[in-house]
């Protein structure tokens, strides 16, 4: 599995931490039993829009412009039938330049 780094915004300030998917997919083991419904959630410049939603063809999708119109919030909420088809979309996200996980 892919490592992914996580940019991490406290008082202005931005750091990077090394997020282990081995450590991610225990937890979503350990929370969620699969098969089951998982939320997707991800902030992304307007522009990238499209390249959000070319990871879920198909759903419905939620979008919520942030109030100056600059970002827009993405939630998609699909059956996910294991922790390694959820990591597989996040590997598929982390290729979109800009793109925030929540």
């Amino acid at each position: 599995m892919t490592d992914f780094f996580l940019i991490n915004f406290q008082k202005g300030e931005r750091e990077m931490s090394k997020f282990n998917t081995a450590d991610f997919k225990a937890k979503l083991d350990d929370i969620h039993h699969f098969p089951t419904e998982y939320m997707f959630k991800f902030i992304v410049k307007g522009e990238k829009i499209s390249e959000v939603e070319s990871l879920f063809p198909k759903q419905a999708l939620t979008l919520k412009p942030s109030s100056k119109g600059n970002y827009t919030s993405v939630t998609a909420k699909l059956k996910m039938n294991s922790s390694d088809a959820v990591i597989e979309v996040y590997e598929k996200a982390h290729k979109i330049d800009g793109i925030i996980a929540l």
